[in-house]
């Protein structure tokens, strides 16, 4: 994992790498937007897949005093938002991620890879 990530980002990426979340970046947003800091996109395979990777970042928010905002998506297992104020992550199947491409819309940020 890389050290220049905050406990946060760490938190989020681990715990969606935990379940085999696939190309996990961190997007910094910190000079183009005053909505959050930064995305974390990360993809599954599948609706469950997806739905646990959620599952998973929820679960260690909720050891620590982090605020959760809002989650959106999680029924159709397609696109999961989990706003947490400072960051924004966005869980996407696969195929989803590769109609969005917000990479490509924010392409003009710093990219960090985390994991996957």
């Amino acid at each position: 994992m890389n050290k220049s990530l905050n406990t946060l980002q760490q938190l989020v990426v681990a715990a969606a790498a935990e379940k085999k979340a696939e190309d996990i970046l961190i997007l910094d947003l910190r000079n183009r937007s005053d909505l959050t800091d930064y995305f974390v996109i990360c993809s599954g395979n599948s609706k469950m897949q997806v739905q646990a990777i959620v599952d998973s970042i929820l679960e260690k928010i909720y050891t620590t005093k982090q605020k959760l905002s809002t989650i959106e998506g999680y029924a159709t297992g397609n696109w999961v938002v989990v706003d947490l104020e400072d960051i924004i992550v966005h869980v996407f199947h696969k195929d989803a991620r590769a109609h969005y491409d917000l990479e490509r819309l924010w392409g003009d940020v710093p990219v960090i890879k985390a994991a996957g």
